[in-house]
């Protein structure tokens, strides 16, 4: 009984993975638009930006969540009353995890991101702009490989964190590892089997992105050492 459960429990692993990737793209996604923003001259996207991850990151995680999953839709279906329209607005638990880890994260990415922006140095897209270049080539060739390699450190850490954080999704009802750990613990009253079991799996997620990710560090780190002062 207790290996079917286990094989229970590890059978949730793709979903909290697919659930993972899913919130660093969005996170991404979010990181760059409010990292360009910061650093843009508009003063209109820079408060913008700066309001959103000031909010984000001074509200906790689980907090967060259940706002969205909890209270966003029925402030929706409120307003949706008021103006007469016959729509109910739900979220499923993998819509509101998505959604909220990818807010969360992308608070975080932000800040990576800025700062390996501002650490590129301007005299080589000084000279790339001055050889013609266009915007689109000069992001491609010249700030985007310098920009991976400088924020990787900090992608790395928001990554690893963002992998054990879905564990809160298991919450609001979201069939991953946690939630099949918890209900295997329930039904055995084995707490300490059955959440090592899940303690053992995010470890090995946090092992084999450590290997990928230091691996792509080493590739983005070749020819680099020789132009150091």
């Amino acid at each position: 009984m207790t290996l079917a459960y286990v094989a229970t429990i590890l059978a949730a692993g793709p979903t909290t993975l697919l659930l993972a990737l899913s919130s660093l793209l969005v996170a991404i996604v979010l990181g760059f638009a409010a990292a360009f923003a910061k650093l843009s001259r508009s003063p209109v996207l820079r408060g913008a930006a700066g309001l959103y991850t000031f909010v984000i990151r001074g509200i906790p995680d689980l907090v967060v969540m259940l706002l969205v999953y909890y209270s966003l839709p029925a402030l929706l279906n409120q307003f949706a009353d008021a103006l007469g329209f016959d729509i109910r607005f739900e979220f499923s638990p993998v819509v509101a995890g998505v959604a909220t880890l990818g807010l969360i994260f992308g608070a975080y990415m932000t800040e990576t991101f800025k700062s390996a922006l501002q650490n590129i140095p301007k005299g080589q897209i000084e000279a790339a702009m001055a050889y013609g270049l266009s915007r689109r080539r000069l992001f491609l060739r010249i700030v985007l490989p310098q920009l991976v390699r400088l924020a990787l450190p900090g992608f790395t850490n928001n990554w690893l964190v963002l992998a054990k954080a879905t564990a809160l999704v298991s919450l609001i009802g979201l069939q991953d590892v946690m939630f099949r750990a918890k209900g295997a613990a329930e039904a055995t009253a084995m707490p300490f089997t059955f959440y090592l079991v899940a303690a053992g799996f995010y470890l090995a997620v946090t092992l084999a992105s450590m290997a990928l990710l230091v691996h792509a560090a080493r590739r983005f780190e070749l020819g680099t050492k020789a132009f150091e002062p």
